[in-house]
């Protein structure tokens, strides 16, 4: 089945992660296209729809693709159930790490607001750590890789919502917890700090999957020395920096 339509919608809809996409292998670029398609249908749906009960009907339909996927069921007609469905068939990957990904969104869907620093860190690891865990299981690692991995994607979901916070205050949101910025930040970086320490549990072939967090690194750094970039919008990276840490990591599968 073509991978034609989830990659224009990654391309589109998330420039970042398409990027680190054009910085991995050819091969797993085909693993990881339904992956981050299936990602960014879930991550739009609370913005398609002001009614909560729509957006739980479209999450859960989501579901209902990955539970048809995992039973051996053809896939529904549409452009990104087609792939995924397929890419779930031939790796066998995992319904928890799909499930929490889709729960997740429901806080997004009733734009709710995290009571606590721990609700706000399992948000990021059931979205940033949950995808980046299904990528690294698409490319081959395994059970042992599980906790670094999931580790890094939780800082660079953190590093990429820290981005977004602006964006979502705008909209009327209150997107982080009662807690100090920069006490976020920290524990981001000490989530990065123990996944590094982990990185020879990660199979070389996986590191792609990895490749999307280039940038947490030094997002957060930033954010934790001048916590108010967070709100005033200042954590983009120069383009250059941000080219340059790319193709470091991809080259060197180091992160």
């Amino acid at each position: 089945m073509s991978l034609d339509a989830c990659a224009a919608l990654v391309a589109r809809g998330d420039p970042d992660r398409w990027q680190a996409l054009m910085a991995a292998p050819v091969q797993a670029r085909a693993d990881l296209l339904p992956l981050y398609a299936f990602n960014l249908e879930l991550a739009r749906i609370p913005w398609t729809t002001k009614e909560p009960m729509i957006a739980e009907m479209r999450l859960q339909w989501w579901r209902e693709v990955v539970e048809a996927a995992i039973a051996g069921e053809p896939a529904r007609a549409h452009e990104v159930a087609g792939p995924l469905n397929a890419l779930i068939r031939e790796k066998s990957l995992p319904f928890e790490a799909f499930d929490q990904m889709i729960e997740a969104r429901r806080h997004d869907a009733w734009g709710g607001v995290f009571t606590s620093e721990t609700a706000f860190y399992d948000y990021l690891g059931a979205t940033g750590g949950g995808l980046m865990w299904l990528s690294a299981l698409a490319l081959g690692a395994g059970p042992a890789a599980e906790e670094a991995v999931r580790l890094y994607g939780r800082a660079s979901a953190m590093a990429g919502y820290f981005r977004a916070v602006p964006e979502l205050s705008a909209r009327g949101r209150h997107p982080l917890p009662e807690a100090v910025p920069e006490v976020l930040a920290r524990e981001g970086l000490e989530w990065l700090k123990a996944a590094r320490a982990g990185r020879r549990s990660i199979p070389r072939a996986a590191r792609a999957a990895l490749l999307p967090g280039w940038q947490a690194g030094a997002i957060l750094a930033r954010a934790s020395a001048d916590p108010e970039a967070i709100a005033e919008g200042r954590l983009t990276l120069a383009e250059f920096g941000r080219r340059g840490g790319l193709l470091w990591q991809a080259l060197s599968g180091r992160f």
